[in-house]
């Protein structure tokens, strides 16, 4: 996960920083309107879970991972012999990826990347779907990286929502971060918005309380997603 707009904030006072610490305590994401989302930042560490594996084993190469965090994904990919490049703005993330043998470059996703219109598939993980509050720019954004063959594989909200917000990071001691624009849509708003883009839902699942679903360039669309 990356808000994109962590920038200019060191360990000791951005909590987005100090959770990408291995063995850091709970994140919360707080709302404007006070709710407080707890953020799997200990998933962030950790070896890829059996939820993971399957995003992992939809992964084609290249991949290119964005908001990679500390690089769980792109350094498995790797060790899996799959080309993956993790993109994430915050240097410690990319410092964190590099020192378990992935790739990363400290870049938002909405700069100029390499290999652009070449990725065989984009990772939009661990509520990334949210980056920059505004999903339908970021697919279409995401849309212009990945081949004419390529895949988007997206993790949405386990709930039916379509909602634009303002939040902030805040660690146990209510220390928070700065505020920034997010997201978090469900399957049906994803289904809508990849609609207008010209994108095909080509897999839907659940795993665990997560569900998942890939897109693709002008293709026919599945059933829905799997009932929990």
């Amino acid at each position: 996960m990356t808000t994109d707009e962590d920038e200019g904030y060191g360990l000791d006072d951005d909590p987005y920083a100090l959770a990408l610490r291995p063995g850091s305590k709970p994140v919360f994401l707080r709302l404007a309107d006070g709710r407080r989302i707890p953020v799997p930042v200990n998933r962030w560490h950790d070896r890829p879970t059996a939820d993971d594996m399957t995003v992992l084993e939809r992964c084609v190469g290249p991949v290119l991972d964005v908001g990679c965090g500390p690089g769980r994904l792109c350094g498995e990919l790797l060790y899996r012999k799959v080309f993956a490049l993790g993109v994430d703005i915050a240097p410690l993330a990319v410092a964190l990826t590099s020192a378990r043998g992935g790739l990363a470059l400290q870049r938002s996703v909405f700069d100029r990347l390499p290999a652009e219109r070449a990725w065989q598939t984009v990772l939009l993980i661990d509520g990334n779907i949210g980056i920059g509050g505004n999903p339908r720019s970021l697919l279409r954004r995401c849309r212009g990286l990945i081949a004419p063959t390529g895949r988007l594989v997206v993790e949405v909200d386990s709930q039916d929502v379509d909602e634009v917000c303002t939040a902030r990071l805040e660690d146990q001691r209510g220390r928070s971060g700065p505020t920034f624009a997010w997201a978090r849509i469900g399957g049906r708003a994803l289904g809508l918005i990849a609609k207008d883009l010209a994108l095909s839902i080509t897999d839907q699942w659940a795993s665990g309380e997560r569900r998942f679903a890939t897109l693709t360039h002008h293709r026919s669309t599945p059933d829905r997603f799997p009932p929990r």
